[in-house]
C-alpha cells in the first residue's frame, strides 16, 4: 500500500499555498438573471427546450427539487414545473467570462482556463504584490464581482485536486427555501488536507466516472479514505495499471500537474441536436455549412487554426459514426472547414436520417487574426446603425447572398485557407462584430427559426 506522505512544514505555508480554483456560481443562470431580473429566486433552467434538450445548467432553487446539468430537459420539467426555461444564449456567457478573465490576469499570467465559468490560477509569484493566498483569494471573488456582478467560489491549497474539491466547499447550498450562502472562499492548510481529502465520496475524485465507481464500490470502497487503505496491487487489479497508480496517488492528496499558462483547447467544435430527424443530403451538408462556419468563427476569435478536422453523426437508433481527415496546411475560414467537412459527410451513410450533427477542428496552433489591419479602418467613423449590414458586405467586398462565394451549393476550391476565403471570413467577422451574428451567413447556411445547437470547446 501507498503510506501516507505529509509535505514538510515549510514546503508550503498556509499564506503561501500556490494553487486557486475559481468556479463561477450557477454562471448560465445569473448571467441569464442579469439580462432578466424577473428570475431572481425563481427556479431557473437553461438549455434546450425542445424534446430532445439538455439542462446546461439550473439554479439552486431549481436543484433543489434534483434538477441538474445534463439532465434532459423534459425531466427537469418533470421534476420542477414551477421552473422557467431560458434558452442558451452564448454570446452572454463569452463576454463575462472575457471580463472575468481579465480580473484574473491582473493577479497572474498562470492562469488556466477550464471551462467558460472556471479556471485554475497559480499564485505563487502574486504574494508580494497581493498578500497571502487567502488575501488573494478574496480579492479576486471581490474583484469579480464589481467586474461582472456575479459570485464565485474559490478554493486555496497546494495543487489542484484540493484545490478543485476546495472550490466546491466554498460554494452556496441547495436548500429547499433558497440557496444557503456559502464560505465564498475555502482554504485547506497543508497540515489538514488528507483529512479534508479522504472525507469526501470517491466519485468526487478526477477520473472516478460511473464505470470506475461501480468496480471500486464492487471491493467497498466508497470514501477518499477508503481508497486510500486499499493496497495498490489491488487497486491495480480492480480497475487496471495506469488508472490504480493515478488514483492511489490522488487518494494520499499527490497531485503534480502545473497550471498550464494559456494552453491550447485540443479542439473547438460545434454539434447540433436536431428536433426531428434530419434527412436528405441537402439539408444535412447545408447544416454542415452552417456548423462549420460556427466553428470557423471562433477559431479565428480566439487566433486559433487546425489542420484535423472531424465530423460526427448520430442516428436515430443512437448509433454514432465519425470521420475525420487531416489537411496539409492548418485553416481558420468557414469556406475551407466547410469544404473538408462536406467531403467526410459525403463517406457516411445517411439514408437513415440522423438526430445529431458535429463538426471539430483538433490539432490547432495559434495564428495571427487575418482581421488584425483592415476590419477597425474598415469600420471606424461609421455611426450606429448606419450604413446597413448589405451596404457593409459591400464596402468590404463580399458578394450578395446569391454569388457562390457565400453559397453553400458553391464548387469548393482546394482544401486550404486562399487569400480570397481570408478576406471573406474578415469581412464576415466585422459585420457579426457590429450587428450581431444572425444579420449575415453563408447562403445555405442562413440561420432558421429554432433553438440554437450545443457550442463547446473541448480540451
Amino acid at each position: 500500500m501507498i503510506q501516507p506522505q505529509h509535505r514538510p512544514p515549510d514546503e508550503a505555508e498556509p499564506d503561501e499555498l500556490p494553487i486557486l480554483h475559481v468556479d463561477m456560481d450557477a454562471f448560465y443562470v445569473e448571467v441569464e438573471r442579469m439580462r432578466d431580473p424577473s428570475l431572481i429566486g425563481r427556479p431557473v433552467i437553461v438549455g434546450g427546450s425542445g424534446r430532445r434538450g439538455v439542462v446546461a445548467s439550473a439554479s439552486y432553487e431549481a436543484r433543489a427539487a434534483g434538477v441538474h446539468a445534463a439532465m434532459p430537459t423534459a425531466q427537469a420539467r418533470r421534476l420542477c414545473p414551477s421552473a422557467v426555461v431560458v434558452t442558451s444564449d452564448f454570446s452572454g456567457y463569452i463576454e463575462a467570462s472575457s471580463a472575468i478573465a481579465e480580473v484574473f490576469e491582473s493577479v497572474t499570467p498562470h492562469v488556466e482556463p477550464i471551462a467558460l465559468d472556471e479556471a485554475f490560477l497559480d499564485v505563487s509569484g502574486a504574494h508580494r504584490l497581493f498578500g497571502s493566498s487567502s488575501e488573494i483569494a478574496w480579492h479576486l471573488r471581490n474583484s469579480v464581482r464589481e467586474a461582472v456582478a456575479l459570485d464565485c467560489s474559490v478554493g486555496v491549497a497546494s495543487n489542484k485536486t484540493l484545490a478543485k474539491l476546495a472550490s466546491v466547499a466554498a460554494k452556496p447550498a441547495v436548500h429547499p427555501d433558497g440557496p444557503r450562502p456559502g464560505l465564498g472562499v475555502c482554504v485547506v492548510s497543508v497540515s489538514r488536507e488528507l483529512d479534508f481529502l479522504q472525507a469526501h465520496a470517491v466519485e468526487a475524485l478526477w477520473g472516478v466516472g460511473p464505470v470506475t465507481l461501480r468496480r471500486l464500490n464492487e471491493i467497498e470502497v466508497y470514501t477518499v479514505g477508503d481508497l486510500a487503505a486499499v493496497p495498490l496491487e489491488r487497486l491495480v487489479s480492480t480497475v487496471g495499471a495506469a488508472h490504480g497508480v493515478h488514483l492511489a496517488a490522488l487518494a494520499q492528496g499527490i497531485d503534480d500537474r502545473p497550471v498550464h499558462r494559456g494552453g491550447l483547447p485540443r479542439s473547438v467544435s460545434h454539434e447540433q441536436t436536431f428536433e426531428t430527424d434530419l434527412t436528405g443530403l441537402d439539408r444535412i451538408r447545408s447544416e454542415t455549412v452552417r456548423l462549420a462556419d460556427a466553428v470557423a468563427s471562433r477559431l479565428r476569435a480566439n487566433g486559433l487554426s487546425g489542420r484535423t478536422v472531424t465530423v460526427k453523426v448520430k442516428h436515430p437508433d443512437f448509433s454514432l459514426r465519425t470521420r475525420a481527415q487531416t489537411l496539409p496546411a492548418p485553416i481558420q475560414t468557414g469556406h475551407a472547414l466547410a469544404h473538408a467537412a462536406q467531403e467526410l459527410v459525403g463517406t457516411l451513410a445517411l439514408d437513415r436520417g440522423i438526430r445529431l450533427l458535429g463538426v471539430a477542428v483538433s490539432n490547432l496552433e495559434e495564428t495571427a487574426s487575418p482581421a488584425t489591419e483592415t476590419t477597425p479602418g474598415a469600420l471606424d467613423g461609421r455611426e450606429a446603425g448606419s450604413p446597413s449590414p448589405r451596404q457593409l458586405a459591400l464596402d468590404l467586398g463580399i458578394p450578395p447572398a446569391s454569388g457562390d462565394a457565400c453559397s453553400g451549393e458553391a464548387v469548393w476550391g482546394p482544401t486550404g485557407d486562399t487569400e480570397l476565403d481570408l478576406r471573406l471570413a474578415e469581412a464576415l467577422d466585422a459585420i457579426r462584430d457590429r450587428f450581431g451574428r444572425s444579420v449575415i451567413a453563408h447562403g445555405s447556411a442562413a440561420l432558421r427559426d429554432g433553438t440554437p445547437g450545443e457550442r463547446r470547446w473541448g480540451r
